[in-house]
């Protein structure tokens, strides 16, 4: 059985989408749907129920990235898991089979995550995001290559990603108490103990994120914090900041083909604000607790944590 674990809240239209596009999948196996709802007030339980979901509720004040991920993997009747959000819609009814199928047929890989295609409503900034991070061909990570992907031998989204469940028992499932990267810190973890992590090209999900200029620094400041309490990741895979020359280059080139070369500037300030932010979060312990939630996506988390 594959279990598929959607953590809600207020999906909205869109969740119908996803939860269309799961229902559209051709798929041999058996498929268990459980969403995690975080006390949603609009129609997504309902809306969840209708697409025949087992729905497990938990306040909102209790949701953890990885600690509620962690509970719904418990819960789960499969032995592969598959994380979606409830803004990614499965591109094509082959995409769940594709991800899943290199689990079933090499004993080492423990996790398998898919393409993310920008929305037609794509900004540039977004569109080229989802390219740079989602390229075309697919790709195998281990431990023994941490020396050529650096920190991107861990890079993996539960946004559209697999888990063999036993591999992710071994290590506890996924940490909790985390502000930002759960996924992230469970793949250095797998990849410790000798598995390794297949990136699938063939399998893909609609999902961008047109985030603001405001949205980007708060998201890049949670990263920040999230590496420097987790700063083994950084230690066994190498820093971040190296991958900021590549993406530059990247986006110039992705903006001049498309012929939007007025959006340079803005390109090179979103940049700009990025790593600032990125920065600050690194050295967030002497922040006070005002700036703290203030730069943070995740204000709440700190409250939770008095911080």
């Amino acid at each position: 059985m594959i279990s598929i674990i959607i953590p809600a809240y207020n999906g909205g239209s869109l969740f119908k989408e996803v939860l269309q596009s799961i229902k559209d999948q051709r798929i041999d196996e058996q498929v268990e749907l459980l969403v995690v709802d975080s006390s949603s007030t609009d129609k997504s339980v309902s809306l969840a129920e209708q697409f025949g979901a087992r729905v497990i509720s938990v306040a909102q004040k209790e949701f953890d990235h990885g600690g509620t991920r962690t509970m719904a993997a418990i819960e789960a009747k499969g032995d592969i898991l598959v994380f979606i959000t409830q803004d990614a819609v499965l591109s094509e009814p082959l995409a769940l089979a594709s991800l899943i199928a290199p689990l079933r047929n090499d004993d080492i890989l423990a996790v398998s995550y898919g393409r993310q295609l920008p929305r037609e409503n794509a900004t540039a900034a977004a569109a080229h995001l989802r390219l740079f991070n989602y390229p075309e061909v697919s790709l195998r990570r281990s431990y023994q290559d941490r020396s050529l992907y650096g920190l991107k031998t861990v890079f993996v989204s539960n946004s559209f990603a697999a888990y063999k469940k036993e591999m992710l028992a071994r290590i506890g499932f996924f940490k909790d108490n985390l502000v930002f990267g759960e996924d992230t810190c469970a793949v250095g973890r797998l990849l410790l103990e000798g598995f390794a992590i297949q990136y699938l090209a063939e399998a893909s999900v609609y999902h961008s994120h047109n985030y603001s200029l405001q949205e980007e620094f708060r998201r890049h400041f949670d990263i920040g914090v999230l590496h420097s309490s987790e700063n083994w990741l950084l230690q066994e895979y190498g820093h971040a900041e190296g991958h900021g020359a590549s993406y530059v280059k990247s986006a110039v080139s992705y903006y001049l083909q498309h012929k939007v070369w007025y959006l340079l500037p803005g390109l090179f300030i979103r940049c700009g604000v990025k790593y600032l932010a990125y920065k600050l979060g690194r050295g967030y312990k002497v922040l006070p607790g005002t700036l703290r939630r203030w730069f943070s996506m995740n204000a709440a988390w700190w409250l939770k944590n008095n911080c």
